[in-house]
């Protein structure tokens, strides 16, 4: 663990601190990182569908190591909020930066407590979706009452979209949700059922998945989508439930929905873990982009900045992206963590190799290298197995079945 230290004898805490994490590093090393059989779905880690997100126990073990209680841990692409909601359960403050506004709600709703009131406005909401329930169908699918088809009078994305994408009443009732949503007066149970709905939009979509961007008939019935809500609605509310009596009011969550590269100010903290995007692996603006419409986003301007994405990598054009653009982008990213990450303090990596243009990329050494430019050293590389279930790759790089733990500190 880091040791805090008093004014005028920083010469000798720092050795103190380098003391420690050697230690620290030490343990971290013999510690079996497959967790091929850990439960991964605990408190709100599975409150949406995120793919290529890594499992809890990595964040967990590299925070307790690597940070004290009371320190703050930063994961600069925060996906989904893995690390920020360890952080905050091991008895950390957590700052979250992600450039999808998707994921910045999805961490927001994962690790924001609700107070015993608000879950009562959240059961009072249910009961209502109930109500539309049978406004919306029978018990035996129909969606027709005395002939006539249910109808909203709701918002929903273009003509085109609605359209190519979904069956005429999935729209009527994605909108008539959308709409029970946005009228939640409290802001945490809003974020919260905004989040359960987008959860189910791709699955009540003509999508493939959220890992195939192809469309193909699911034959979904009128009043599933409702069902499918309400579904989801009951089981995250106990895990909102659980983890608001685990994380403490003491601990704040700071979350930023910003382009790192656009160098946001941040406050100083003590540890980075993150899992930055595997460059060609994966398009969030594209495989999130019927989500991302639904909740009033514009995909294109995600699409303008994501890192790593398979579309950006895998272009046809001179202006493709290459491993230099990554490394590039990274030097930007270690710019950044120079001015805010604290010195001696670690900053950790969990990614593996692509492949791009048919040549092998290290990342991991391409990120060592970036890092060394501003002063980061490399002091640890741990080599894992990524359980075949975990994560969800563009199938044209092949399936990745290592990932390494990355671990540099600021000198």
């Amino acid at each position: 663990m880091v040791v805090a230290f008093a004014k005028g004898d920083e010469r000798q805490a720092a050795k103190r601190v380098l003391v420690d994490g050697d230690a620290a590093l030490e343990r971290l090393g013999a510690i079996e990182w497959d967790f091929a059989r850990a439960d991964t779905s605990y408190l709100t880690h599975s409150i949406h569908p995120y793919p290529a997100k890594f499992i809890p126990q990595i964040p967990n073990a590299l925070i307790q190591e690597l940070s004290s209680v009371g320190e703050t841990v930063a994961d600069i692409f925060c996906g989904s909020g893995t690390t920020l909601l360890e952080a905050l359960q091991l008895k950390r403050n957590a700052i979250g930066i992600d450039a999808n506004p998707l994921a910045a709600l999805i961490t927001q709703a994962k690790t924001t407590p609700i107070a015993e009131s608000e879950l009562k406005i959240l059961e009072e909401h249910s009961l209502e979706c109930q109500d539309l329930l049978a406004r919306a169908g029978t018990l035996t699918g129909n969606l027709f009452h005395d002939r006539v088809p249910f109808k909203s009078d709701a918002w929903r994305p273009s003509r085109d979209v609605c359209e190519f994408w979904f069956e005429r009443h999935v729209v009527e009732e994605l909108a008539e949700l959308r709409k029970a949503i946005v009228a939640i007066v409290s802001d945490r149970v809003r974020r919260l059922c905004q989040v359960v709905f987008a959860g189910i939009i791709v699955g009540v979509s003509k999508q493939d998945s959220d890992t195939r961007y192809v469309r193909r008939e699911k034959a979904i019935a009128p009043g599933e989508t409702i069902r499918r809500y309400i579904g989801k609605l009951e089981v995250n509310r106990a895990a909102v439930r659980r983890m608001s009596d685990l994380v403490e009011r003491r601990f704040s969550c700071q979350i930023w929905n910003a382009d790192i590269l656009n160098a946001p100010s941040l406050p100083e903290f003590d540890l980075v873990v993150t899992s930055p995007p595997y460059p060609n692996a994966y398009s969030y603006h594209l495989y999130h982009r019927t989500r991302l419409l639904w909740l009033g986003h514009d995909p294109s301007r995600l699409k303008q900045v994501e890192i790593g994405s398979h579309r950006k990598y895998s272009a046809k054009s001179r202006h493709r992206a290459t491993p230099a653009t990554f490394q590039y982008e990274f030097e930007q990213v270690f710019c950044l963590l120079r001015k805010s990450l604290r010195s001696n303090r670690y900053a950790c990596f969990v990614i593996g190799d692509s492949t791009v243009g048919g040549e092998h990329m290290d990342n991991s050494s391409i990120l060592a290298s970036a890092g060394a430019k501003f002063g980061f050293k490399e002091v640890k590389r741990i080599r894992r197995t990524i359980a075949p279930t975990r994560k969800s790759f563009n199938p044209r790089m092949g399936r990745i079945k290592n990932e390494n733990i990355l671990i540099l500190r600021k000198v």
